[in-house]
């Protein structure tokens, strides 16, 4: 629904360093403007804020930050490219599509940019050891990446945007789903049609709270593992060890 897509937008900006605990929100006719919403589903989106304790509203004053939300705190968030090359794979980058466009709605609400604002979109498929192992979609805001370009794309994009552009990618949102392949995946990853994919979709933020890049990404399943190690922080580590706040 879109209010929860909202209230996780508004969630990270919270936990961005424009924000501190006490700090107000725009009130919401403005929020509702911005996202182009009614403000029922604003509302709606800030009754979720309240329920997981992060805003507080104070009647006549508005709605204010009540904490910091640890939970999107990522210290080891690592490129595909990154992680394999750290194993001695080789790795290598098709670029099928690259292309300025105008952002449409489902794609501007993602990145938090107007609607028709230029984007790069980019479709590409890596190969691990000469082997299609995932197909990318890959959509970024053209104002924050004036020289992005396909020798670029044919490398790392946390590279050229860590190391290039000087900006820290602080966190990462992601979605799985598993899906069976249809005929143009197929063809793209060399597999036969309903082979088992799996679904991700991935949207990178700065440290500033700007969102860099929404990707949409099929994997083979069959020839592709991922092993979460998540750390469980407990009350008292809170209050001893802070989770730090990278700011640029």
């Amino acid at each position: 629904m879109i209010y929860k897509s909202i209230a996780d937008r508004l969630r990270l900006r919270l936990n961005s360093s424009d924000y501190n605990v006490g700090s107000p929100l725009p009130g919401e006719k403005a929020l509702a403007q911005e996202f182009g919403v009614a403000r029922m589903t604003i509302r709606k989106a800030l009754d979720l804020l309240v329920s997981w304790g992060l805003v507080e509203r104070r009647h006549g004053s508005g709605t204010f930050v009540a904490r910091k939300d640890v939970h999107h705190e990522t210290t080891n968030l690592t490129g595909l490219v990154e992680v394999l090359r750290q194993q001695g794979k080789e790795v290598q980058s098709k670029v099928l599509q690259f292309e300025v466009m105008p952002a449409p709605p489902a794609i501007a609400s993602q990145l938090r940019i107007q609607i028709d604002e230029r984007i790069y979109f980019s479709r590409r498929v890596r190969y691990v050891e000469g082997k299609p192992l995932m197909l990318e979609d890959s959509f970024m805001p053209v104002k924050l990446f004036r020289n992005l370009s396909l020798a670029h794309l044919e490398g790392s994009k946390f590279d050229y945007i860590e190391k290039e552009c000087g900006i820290t990618i602080s966190g990462n949102y992601e979605s799985l789903t598993p899906v069976l392949a249809d005929k143009q995946l197929a063809q793209y990853l060399n597999l036969p049609e309903q082979t088992p994919l799996l679904r991700i979709t991935s949207l990178s933020y700065s440290d500033s709270g700007e969102f860099l890049n929404y990707s949409v990404m099929f994997r083979n399943t069959s020839d592709y593992q991922v092993d979460y190690h998540l750390r469980r922080i407990h009350p008292e580590e809170l209050l001893t060890h802070p989770p730090e706040n990278h700011c640029q």
